[in-house]
């Protein structure tokens, strides 16, 4: 094992153990179970913490093999946040601007699969600072179905992130939270981009609290 891995199981390790510290963050596997096997966990996205929070909500071993996926613009915008994208949560980082981008970000999500690596995803493509509960899913999830079928999806819905980690602020507000893992969604044979995308947005929705809500008093 050389430095530079050693370097990143320890430091998922204290940012998984800082990140339940702060949020008490529980991990509710309603719809699955941990797993061994190759999964794209596609997620609601509020704040820049998710992915670490989603990360720390994983067993060790499934924690260790699984990368998010993250806007380069964001991530490279400075050199400290590059580090630490890269070097310490070995981020796979997709340039967002279609324009300028130098790389595909499918070749890019492919690669890291091909690797062997789970991947934590987030299909509308950018926080939702919006009073909707989902904004409309881009064609990324998608695409990945359609090229690695072997690969299982996990909707995983994050509750209350945004309030610990508002927009615009650096510090934590300590809050409990709750990551929900769902069914897995499987592309079905001859289903398109369209009806795809919004059964697996629906099934993302369905963990939300207020479609819990909704469903207690019905």
């Amino acid at each position: 094992m050389n430095t530079r891995t050693t370097l990143r199981r320890i430091s998922a390790m204290v940012l998984a153990g800082l990140a339940r510290g702060i949020t008490g963050v529980r991990p509710i596997w309603q719809g699955c179970a941990p797993s061994d096997r190759q999964r794209i966990f596609f997620a609601n996205h509020c704040s820049h913490g998710d992915f670490i929070l989603l990360s720390s909500s994983l067993p060790p071993r499934e924690r260790q093999r699984t990368r998010a996926v993250a806007g380069a613009d964001y991530w490279k915008r400075n050199k400290l946040r590059h580090i630490l994208a890269k070097d310490l949560l070995n981020t796979v980082l997709v340039d967002r601007n279609w324009v300028e981008r130098s790389e595909d970000p499918m070749v890019v999500m492919l690669d890291a699969l091909q690797e062997g690596s789970s991947l934590i995803v987030f299909p509308e493509g950018t926080r939702n600072m919006t009073e909707e509960p989902l904004l409309r899913f881009r064609s990324g999830l998608y695409n990945l179905a359609l090229a690695r079928p072997d690969v299982e999806l996990i909707p995983c819905w994050i509750e209350n992130m945004s309030r610990v980690l508002p927009k615009g602020t650096f510090l934590p507000v300590p809050l409990l939270c709750r990551v929900v893992f769902g069914t897995p969604v499987a592309l079905e044979p001859n289903e398109d981009r369209k009806d795809f995308l919004q059964r697996a947005r629906q099934s993302l929705l369905e963990l939300s609290p207020e479609h819990r809500k909704a469903l207690n008093h019905g």
